[in-house]
């Protein structure tokens, strides 16, 4: 993984920054209802969430961040106290030298509470948030966009797909996610045989026959199961397959399982840590690896890890399902990491996407177009107000 400069703590290929102090952090939950719950293999949410850091600094900028929260239901509002009364204590006051010195400070000061609670996950979460925030801040004190200042090249422009279609109306799901600009797609698999096979052919049916059409199954197979649907879903040609089987399954059962499936094989946002995703790099046969900057890592542990994903010729595509500060986030993760990967949009409906950041990223083309304002270029709009919880 990248190497750090015990020096300094700043891990190689992130930027300088100007010494901050951290005046504020504060947490805010969102919650918005939805008519129709988003179904996945493992199953169902019938409210889209949101956890918002808000860090302001003592020159007064201030940057945001988001922590995955989408399960179980209440994640956000634990997410939300462990920034509150556990994290923010640690930095609020203090004078840091980089968001990646906040990074490894909570990291190390909450490795053996968060073995104790047996709760790496929600630690991970939470901290990543923070460092997203304080990444958006201290670009905007250089007065960059981010993904400039982390060292991007090109126009911040990032090709996209459109995810989290399925299991019902597939095929109409992926017209309006085409009139709405997506040229790449991906479909929610998993369920049963008869379901995937023929929301598979219908979405080819609909769509150009040389369209992007990745699969994702949630983790929902067994090995031998696997292994025989990738067989199936061949003859469609998807792009990928994304978790056939459980993340946790033995390094063994995806090597399997890469010898005799057609579709290339795509994981990576159940993995956490420099660690984790060593070994992933080195025992997984995955061909496209998918870190989320909000699970783990924020931009301090997810930028070195992209690069580390590209030089060793893997494709990177960061993984996303959640608030509009956090694709945001991924997106100028994406456009400061180069190569040939694709963003994820979940195309459900969700006013906590473009409501929590305006002015919200046009998507062009299939491509999603990141603006030259300072730091992430997004803030949350007051007509989310409402849809705060008091937690």
């Amino acid at each position: 993984m990248a190497a750090i400069d015990m020096a300094s703590g700043s891990p190689r290929g992130l930027p300088v920054t100007d010494p901050f102090t951290v005046e504020s952090l504060t947490v805010h939950v969102y919650r918005a209802p939805l008519t129709q719950p988003v179904r996945t293999a493992f199953g169902e949410m019938a409210a889209r969430p949101a956890v918002v850091v808000e860090a302001r600094s003592a020159d007064g900028f201030t940057g945001y961040g988001e922590v995955w929260c989408n399960f179980p239901t209440p994640a956000a509002e634990y997410r939300a106290r462990l920034i509150d009364s556990v994290l923010g204590p640690e930095l609020a006051g203090r004078a840091w030298t980089s968001p990646n010195e906040v990074f490894d400070h909570l990291s190390k000061r909450t490795r053996v509470l968060a073995l104790q609670a047996g709760e790496p996950g929600p630690f991970s979460q939470a901290i990543a948030g923070i460092d997203i925030a304080l990444w958006d801040l201290a670009a905007q004190r250089a007065g960059q966009p981010l993904w400039r200042f982390l060292g991007g090249e090109g126009i911040g422009c990032v090709p996209a797909y459109g995810s989290g279609i399925g299991p019902d109306g597939a095929a109409a799901q992926a017209r309006k996610a085409r009139s709405a600009g997506h040229r790449a797609f991906k479909l929610k698999i998993g369920f049963d045989q008869a379901t995937d096979l023929s929301n598979l052919e219908r979405m080819r049916r609909e769509l150009h026959p040389d369209a992007v059409i990745a699969v994702d199954a949630n983790q929902a197979w067994t090995p031998g199961e696997a292994a025989r649907r990738s067989v199936e879903l061949a003859p469609h040609h998807p792009v990928w397959l994304e978790e056939p089987i459980r993340a946790d399954r033995p390094a063994a059962d995806w090597r399997r399982l890469a010898d005799v499936s057609p579709v290339p094989l795509a994981g990576g946002e159940n993995i956490y840590g420099e660690e984790g995703f060593e070994r992933a790099l080195l025992r997984l046969p995955l061909a496209v690896l998918q870190p989320d900057i909000t699970k783990w890592g924020g931009f301090s542990g997810c930028l070195p890890l992209a690069r580390r994903i590209l030089d060793a010729g893997r494709r990177f595509c960061p993984h996303y399902l959640g608030g509009g500060i956090g694709l945001v986030a991924s997106a100028h993760l994406l456009a400061a990491a180069g190569g040939d990967g694709l963003l994820e949009i979940d195309c459900n409906p969700n006013p906590l996407r473009e409501g929590l950041a305006r002015p919200f990223p046009r998507l062009v083309d299939g491509h999603l177009v990141l603006g030259d304002g300072p730091g992430l270029g997004v803030t949350p709009d007051d007509s989310v107000r409402c849809l705060r919880t008091g937690w």
